[in-house]
């Protein structure tokens, strides 16, 4: 009589190494996308403890003009002069109805050419300006217990 090996009951599990493999090509790709989709040039900005929230500033369509540490006047991803600030502007606002130009400074940036890309932009017949910042983080610091008087 020949031997016949008994087989135990079939198990049902899902192969998870390839659904594996999917997520980590997932990852990677949008690890290498996700800084390509950043508004505008990066720059560090400055930090405000009570700023306003712009939701409009989110917007495909909004304005957003920012100044480089350098000194750099970028309007979106395009490096601009001084003096070209001011026609360009004109013609993204000249089919809006709101009429709102954001600007992006770095923390580093020289006062004076905020300053002048403002004046640029209030050139252009601008209705509103808003100054982008971060919001500041809550330190972690306990404040400091006031003195009473007469101790």
């Amino acid at each position: 009589m020949a031997y016949k090996p008994v087989a135990g009951p079939q198990m049902a599990a899902p192969n998870v190494i390839p659904m594996a493999d999917i997520m980590l090509v997932l990852l990677i790709i949008f690890m290498v996308v996700t800084p390509m989709l950043t508004k505008g040039v990066s720059v560090d900005m400055a930090i405000a403890n009570e700023p306003r929230d712009m939701q409009d500033a989110d917007k495909d369509d909004a304005i957003i003009v920012a100044v480089t540490r350098d000194g750099s006047l970028y309007l979106g991803n395009t490096k601009l002069t001084k003096e070209e600030i001011t026609p360009q502007v004109k013609d993204r606002i000249a089919n809006k109805l709101d009429k709102t130009v954001y600007v992006r400074s770095d923390a580093r940036a020289k006062y004076g050419d905020v300053v002048a890309a403002v004046d640029e932009i209030r050139a252009a017949g601008v209705d509103s300006l808003g100054l982008l910042t971060q919001k500041a983080t809550k330190s972690t610091t306990s404040p400091q217990k006031a003195a009473t008087p007469g101790t």
